[in-house]
């Protein structure tokens, strides 16, 4: 295939939660006022990304994964995946809380779903003062048998809370309780799952006057307890990467960009997804050259050899799956 920077468009939606950061930080183009999610790569059924630069401008992401296999993929991921693409790219702007709420592991969505599980991780953006998220039970003598009774006088004494701040990023397996809080924008790197069993939703009313679904039993059985709140101890470096998640489904890694640099992948069996999260910066592959700026987002695919960059403090996310992390299994069909 013809190798080069690939953009997509962005798939945005609004949720009940959702803000205006998107559009005015991000650049996203929507004058709603409740965009809580832009999905940048996404094989999502029915949300499926199209190609919006270069030779395969127009196409699908699954029409590419079709005419390329593992010259797009990696032949690793084919083999473990088929032609499933397996992230969900993601960036989310909280202006009030979201639900708080658990995802099963492979095995349990297999089970219940024939999906595969999510395990994700969140790098924070931009949150305003005192912002917060939720990261698990409160201390290890509460167990998911109190998922069924929660209320707005004992939440607080169930869950766990960490303050945040630009730069943070955390890992959230499968079966950690997790909620973002208001006023956190952030990136998001996840497995290919759209399942989310809804714990607590802060007792919220729709625009139709109701409460919306809880999944308690699914939660409690989801549920696993974790001791470490999954931050991320890494020290930003000039040209260098720096490692923030490195589990079975994805690896992502950040470096700030000071002038030219260099990122050779010949060892790397995989595609190598780029999120621009501080300033812009020019990429150039085989001679082929495309900016990303702020809340833009493009993929470079397997059989790409180096990537160029160029740039003056720009922050960038590196996502990749590397094969002998890679433990899913792909789906029976």
């Amino acid at each position: 295939m013809n190798t080069y920077p690939i953009k997509f468009r962005p798939i945005l939606k609004e949720k009940i939660w959702g803000g205006e950061k998107l559009s005015q930080i991000l650049n996203k183009k929507s004058k709603s006022k409740n965009v809580g999610e832009s999905w940048e790569i996404s094989g999502v059924d029915e949300n499926i990304s199209i190609v919006t630069n270069g030779l395969y401008k127009g196409k699908s992401l699954n029409e590419l994964i079709t005419m390329f296999k593992g010259d797009f993929m990696g032949q690793a991921n084919i083999s473990i995946f088929g032609e499933n693409f397996p992230l969900l790219i993601k960036f989310l702007d909280a202006k009030t809380n979201l639900s708080v709420q658990v995802h099963p592991d492979d095995k349990m969505a297999k089970t219940h779903h024939n999906s595969f599980g999510k395990t994700e991780m969140w790098y924070i953006m931009d949150s305003d003062k005192d912002a917060e998220i939720v990261l698990g039970l409160k201390n290890d003598k509460i167990n998911s048998e109190v998922l069924g009774d929660i209320n707005a006088s004992n939440v607080n004494a169930i869950f766990n809370t960490e303050k945040v701040s630009q730069g943070d990023s955390y890992f959230i397996p499968a079966g950690k309780i997790h909620a973002i809080g208001a006023g956190v924008l952030a990136a998001e790197i996840q497995q290919t799952s759209d399942i989310t069993y809804r714990v607590y939703d802060w007792d919220r009313i729709d625009d139709n006057g109701q409460q919306r679904e809880l999944h308690t039993e699914l939660a409690q059985k989801a549920t696993k307890i974790s001791t470490s709140n999954g931050k991320s101890d890494y020290r930003l470096e000039h040209n260098r990467t720096s490692n923030l998640v490195d589990c079975d489904f994805f690896t992502t890694n950040i470096f700030e960009v000071q002038g030219p640099q260099k990122r050779d992948y010949k060892g790397l069996d995989s595609f190598v997804i780029y999120m621009c999260v501080e300033g812009s910066a020019e990429i150039i592959v085989n001679n082929y050259s495309e900016f990303i700026s702020i809340g833009e987002t493009v993929l470079i695919p397997a059989n790409c050899i180096d990537v160029i960059f160029n740039a003056q403090g720009a922050k960038i996310l590196e996502i990749y799956i590397d094969p002998n992390d890679a433990k899913s299994k792909k789906l029976a069909s």
